[in-house]
C-alpha cells in the first residue's frame, strides 16, 4: 500500500524509486545473490555472473509485465526460495556428496534470473500503474531494481571479500551456506502456507 501511495502520482521517478527499494528489501533476491558472489572469486567472474542474472530478470520482467502475463504469487516466491535452497546446497558441495555432477552455474543464475524477473513482474502488475506511458513506467522499475541490486551488491561483495582473506572464512562460509538453505526451506514453506490459506 505504501509503494501504491508513492506510484499514485505517476511519475517515472516514483517507479525507479519503488523498483530500487523492492530490490533493496527483497531479502530473497539478495539471498540467492550471496550465494551466487561466494562461489566467485575475481570481479570479472562476479561481473559475469551478475549480468547473466540480471539479463534474466530484465526479460520476464520487461516481457511478462508489457505481455500482462502473471502468476499467483505465493507460488511465484516458493520457486524464488528454492533457487536460495538451490545455491546454499550448491556451494556447501551438496551435489558431490550425492556423486551427482552439478548443472551449469551460468546456465542455472540465467534461469533463476528469468524466475526472479518473473516475480518481480508479478509483484509490479499487482500495482494500479494506469495506461499512460506503460512500457516507460516498467523500464524506469527495471532502472530502479538494477540501482537497487548494485546498491546492496557492494556491502555484500566487500564484506565476502574482506571475510575470505581471514582464517575463519571456512567457518563463516559453511554458516551463511547453511542459512541460506534453512532461508531457502522456510520461505518455500511460507509462501506454501501462504498459497493454501489465501493470505
Amino acid at each position: 500500500s505504501a509503494d501504491q501511495e508513492i506510484l499514485r502520482d505517476g511519475s517515472l521517478w516514483a517507479y525507479i524509486q519503488v523498483g530500487a527499494t523492492h530490490m533493496l528489501t527483497g531479502y530473497d533476491h539478495l539471498l540467492f545473490l550471496t550465494g551466487v558472489i561466494f562461489f566467485l572469486k575475481g570481479f570479472k567472474d562476479i561481473l559475469i555472473f551478475v549480468t547473466v542474472f540480471t539479463i534474466g530478470h530484465c526479460i520476464t520482467l520487461i516481457g511478462a509485465t508489457y505481455a500482462g502475463i502473471t502468476a499467483n504469487e505465493h507460488i511465484v516466491d516458493a520457486v524464488i526460495a528454492l533457487s536460495v535452497l538451490y545455491k546454499g546446497f550448491e556451494n556447501l558441495g551438496g551435489f558431490e556428496k550425492l556423486k551427482v555432477n552439478p548443472p551449469n552455474l551460468l546456465l542455472m543464475v540465467g534461469l533463476f534470473g528469468l524466475i526472479h524477473g518473473f516475480g518481480l513482474s508479478t509483484r509490479l502488475q499487482s500495482f494500479d500503474m494506469g495506461e499512460d506511458q506503460f512500457l516507460a513506467k516498467i523500464l524506469c522499475f527495471n532502472v530502479g531494481v538494477e540501482v537497487g541490486q548494485v546498491l546492496a551488491l557492494i556491502p555484500i561483495v566487500f564484506i565476502i571479500t574482506y571475510a575470505r582473506k581471514r582464517k575463519q572464512f571456512p567457518a563463516f562460509f559453511k554458516a551463511v551456506n547453511w542459512y541460506l538453505v534453512l532461508a531457502g526451506i522456510g520461505l518455500f514453506a511460507y509462501q506454501i502456507y501462504g498459497y493454501l490459506t489465501g493470505h
